[in-house]
């Protein structure tokens, strides 16, 4: 597991905290998931707690909308980005990992993981033990959700993509150009992932740097199997952040319950 936990460290270091927001804003500013799980956490009524909360893009606004929170994510770079957001004091953050976390007798009514955090879980063995932990910090009627992609079949099989420029957005006056690169390990259901910020300044690249990722890409009836194994007696699955039916594209999204 430490290997892992160094793996996840690095993966979301200084590099990632530092164009993060930008990217994202855009990336994934039309996907709905904040207010989708923003939705959830005012039916929930709080405490809320987010696995994975990196620099607070989904937790963030359900803090600021007086719901009690606390934010965990193992990246401390991740964390001070979030803490230079100024959050409201509703919102306390925790450095531990997410399949490894202990906070003692609290209780959560939703626990929740946004953005395919699930995904930076490579084995069953911390599939499991995250859902471990989630169990044991729900409160009685709580609910646990998460995200996914949905992996297509055709680009999945491909062992290989080439880099290729997949973002761009400003920052600080720049514009950054954001290149990734897929290898992939079919055994394992695992993809590598090299991405590397290109920043440009009047015309001319002044700055190249790279990070690498593991991600795990899941399938819809392994998803439903550990969380039967890990004690989940029911669940909803979603395709889109509207709660529409899921249709084998896009995303899937689990609200799923202990009892």
């Amino acid at each position: 597991m430490r290997r892992e936990l160094e793996r996840m460290s690095e993966e979301y270091g200084e590099v990632t905290a530092r164009y993060y927001d930008a990217a994202y804003a855009g990336l994934r500013g039309g996907s709905g998931d904040a207010d989708f799980y923003l939705e959830l956490a005012r039916e929930s009524g709080g405490p809320v707690l987010e696995l994975g909360c990196g620099t607070g893009r989904v937790l963030l606004p359900i803090a600021r909308a007086g719901i009690p929170c606390t934010g965990l994510d193992l990246s401390e770079p991740m964390l001070e980005a979030l803490r230079e957001r100024e959050p409201p004091a509703s919102l306390r953050l925790v450095r531990a990992p997410m399949q490894d976390f202990d906070l003692g007798a609290e209780r959560f009514r939703l626990i929740f993981s946004a953005f395919r955090v699930f995904q930076h879980l490579y084995t069953v063995q911390d599939q499991l033990s995250l859902l471990a932990c989630v169990r044991r910090h729900l409160a009685p009627g709580g609910r646990f959700a998460f995200d996914v992609f949905a992996p297509g079949l055709a680009r999945t099989a491909l062992a290989e993509e080439p880099e290729r420029e997949d973002a761009r957005f400003e920052l600080d006056g720049d514009l950054v150009v954001r290149h990734t690169g897929v290898t992939r390990e079919h055994e394992k259901q695992l993809m590598h992932l090299q991405m590397r910020y290109e920043r440009w300044r009047g015309g001319e690249v002044v700055d190249n740097q790279s990070v690498a990722f593991l991600m795990r890409y899941f399938f819809r009836f392994e998803l439903e199997h550990l969380l039967a194994r890990a004690g989940f007696e029911s669940f909803e699955l979603y395709g889109d952040f509207e709660r529409g039916p899921y249709d084998g594209t896009g995303d899937m999204i689990f609200v799923a319950s202990a009892g």
